[in-house]
């Protein structure tokens, strides 16, 4: 980004984030899972950060809500280190499927019977599988230390009202578990109500949008620390990272997004979504109220904003 890319942004920023606040009133935030239902829906913040250590930030920026779906892509990150490719797309696919994000038809219509894809639901609980750990409790511990490295924040953790309330409320994602146990995605020695419990967990995780620029931003950086320059993940497992992001990252809207602001993003049901300019900056948002895809209405609007006036399209 040049200088006067950067002071266009520094200048116009919060201008074009109350321009997309509007469309907040078009969607709602997440029901389906009680405690979501709480935030409010016209919020909307962000932040931006570079490799060179500048920051922006504007509107609500320092709320905190949880990663939901983002978590994804760190988990599979980790299982990658834990397994290799080998091991994590035995488990799962490498392909979109068309599905909302929680269905479970083409475990039984497709062969050989797993998960399309870790991003989707089923994926991301044959993913909580793998990471390793003797007991539940390890393995969500080993997830927030590795959270923890990629936001530089020690203190990073689960929100207890919000994972209680995803788990009471979790029935087709038990139904997933158990499809997944029945065709053997999920190993015999595997419990379900355990590798649930991990899954719920790393969705629950508290974060705010610096949080998310500053994973964003590893991700951009090919999995360089951007304060030390440090290797914190293998540049091929984030490029796999990065690959899913683009084509399965926004739900049933992805290939829309990549249309229209062509970067790799990820979503979450909470009004996060965590997006990157490949080596130059990471970028998180949130805007709780949702559209029928289940992503943030006014993030993707204010994400298309900067992606048209900049021309940050991969594309």
């Amino acid at each position: 980004m040049t200088p006067s890319d950067w002071d266009r942004l520094t200048d116009q920023l919060p201008a074009w984030l109350e321009s997309s606040r509007k469309e907040s009133h078009k969607g709602r935030p997440a029901s389906y899972i009680p405690e979501l239902a709480h935030a409010q829906g016209d919020a909307l913040g962000i932040v931006l950060l570079t490799g060179e250590g500048k920051e922006i930030s504007a509107g609500d920026a320092g709320l905190t809500f949880t990663m939901q779906s983002i978590s994804k892509v760190f988990t599979l990150m980790l299982a990658l280190i834990d397994h290799g490719e080998e091991g994590v797309f035995r488990k799962v696919g490498m392909e979109p499927t068309g599905d909302d994000f929680n269905s479970m038809l083409k475990l039984e219509l497709v062969e050989p019977g797993i998960p399309f894809n870790p991003l989707i639901n089923a994926g991301a609980i044959a993913i909580s599988s793998l990471i390793r750990g003797d007991r539940p409790a390890e393995k969500v511990e080993r997830i927030l230390s590795f959270f923890r490295l990629l936001t530089g924040d020690p203190n990073l953790a689960y929100n207890e009202a919000v994972y209680h309330s995803e788990s009471a409320t979790a029935h087709r994602n038990r139904s997933l578990a158990y499809f997944l146990k029945d065709n053997r995605v999920l190993e015999e020695a595997d419990d379900v109500e355990e590798v649930l419990d991990v899954y719920f967990k790393h969705c629950s995780v508290d974060v705010n949008c610096r949080h998310l620029a500053r994973m964003a931003l590893v991700l951009a950086l090919n999995g360089k620390d951007p304060d030390s320059g440090a290797l914190l993940v293998p540049r091929r497992y984030v490029q796999i990272a990065k690959t899913f992001m683009l084509s399965c990252g926004m739900y049933n809207a992805s290939g829309e997004f990549a249309l229209q602001v062509g970067l790799p993003a990820k979503s979450g049901v909470a009004g996060g979504i965590l997006t990157l300019v490949p080596g130059q900056c990471g970028i998180g948002v949130v805007g709780p109220a949702l559209n029928d895809k289940g992503n943030s209405i006014a993030g993707v609007h204010l994400l298309r904003t900067l992606s048209e006036t900049f021309d940050w399209s991969m594309f």
